[in-house]
């Protein structure tokens, strides 16, 4: 199955997100989350079909989240807002990112991936 992830090449968690899905036999693009984070138009595709709230998205253990106050901010925010500001800085997203097209998910789990990936 042809996969993309997108994930950030320092991270072990996103490191262990690919050898996984390779070990499985997937075909995975990857894609750098932090030089290329996803569009407006390709995140609302892919919260779409994650089947999760758009605020399951933020990396809320990031430096970045943390810096611009975003725990006190993200309810004031529109969708479309928050939809742009992950767009801006994948520091700001939760990774890795993983979807075929049909389904997405976000973070890293074993017992996750067996569920959908395997």
């Amino acid at each position: 199955m042809d996969v993309t992830i997108y994930e950030y090449s320092k991270c072990s968690t996103c490191r262990k997100a690919v050898k996984w899905l390779k070990d499985q036999g997937h075909n995975v693009k990857q894609v750098p989350i932090i030089e290329e984070p996803p569009t407006v138009q390709e995140l609302e595709k892919l919260v779409a079909s994650s089947g999760l709230e758009l605020k399951k998205w933020f990396n809320t253990s990031g430096e970045v989240y943390k810096a611009l106050q975003l725990k006190d901010k993200l309810s004031g925010m529109s969708v479309e807002e928050q939809l742009k500001l992950l767009s801006e800085n994948g520091k700001l997203l939760k990774r890795p990112i993983v979807t075929d097209g049909q389904k997405t998910t976000i973070g890293y789990k074993e017992e996750q991936y067996e569920k959908e990936w395997a």
